[in-house]
């Protein structure tokens, strides 16, 4: 069975809207683009990695607006690996609607997304969804999420839509790397899905220490 791989790029308080350019989504949002003078080769190589061996997408409709605009036109230039990669392999749209569906290898998801989802999971071995907040939600609320993907930047906006606003279910995740930081403070963060929901404890309870201990 393959893994849903998700790539999202947040501020510390956890926006996400419009981070690589202006006119991504600009309703009511000021900051699109706040992602790039925070670029570096670190992170760079960071994002390069992370979708080595991906042979889908998973895209909410926005998002696929976006990169079917983009990406057709930028094989042979400096994201070129990433470009031939993204138009060579099939795209999948998760859209309630009926988005133009262009770009070559793209189609669309049926009705029922969480079952969609599952037999693209039997299909393909390495599915990444980039972006994508409103597909995000459904999928942690169907526990079809195998891999989270952030790049927290260090900056604050206070306004924009966020990776979990208020549409989050209680789920545990697990850290799968150690964190590391680029020179221009941009955090990597990965984490995997665990089961169950989240636990509570008292953190003044006498035997607290005892139960820490190893």
């Amino acid at each position: 069975m393959g893994l849903i791989h998700v790539e999202l790029f947040t501020t510390l308080d956890l926006v996400a809207q419009a981070p690589g350019g202006p006119d991504e989504d600009p309703v009511g949002f000021d900051f699109g683009g706040w992602q790039a003078p925070l670029l570096d080769d670190v992170t760079g190589a960071q994002v390069a990695a992370a979708y080595e061996g991906t042979d889908a997408l998973l895209l909410g409709r926005r998002t696929y607006e976006i990169f079917a605009a983009y990406w057709p036109h930028q094989e042979g230039g400096q994201d070129d690996d990433i470009a031939t990669l993204f138009n060579r392999i099939p795209k999948y749209v998760a859209s309630r609607g009926r988005p133009h569906l262009g770009w070559q290898g793209s189609s669309q998801l049926g009705p029922d997304l969480a079952t969609a989802v599952r037999d693209l999971r039997e299909r393909h071995e390495h599915v990444k969804v980039v972006g994508s907040l409103d597909l995000l939600q459904t999928l942690l609320r169907e526990k079809l999420l195998d891999r989270l993907d952030l790049w927290v930047h260090p900056i604050l906006l206070g306004v924009g839509k966020k990776v979990f606003d208020g549409g989050a279910v209680p789920t545990n995740l697990t850290l799968l790397e150690p964190p590391v930081a680029s020179p221009q403070g941009v955090v990597h963060l990965r984490y995997g899905l665990r089961g169950g929901t989240p636990g509570t404890g008292d953190m003044a309870a006498p035997d607290r220490a005892a139960a820490q201990r190893p």
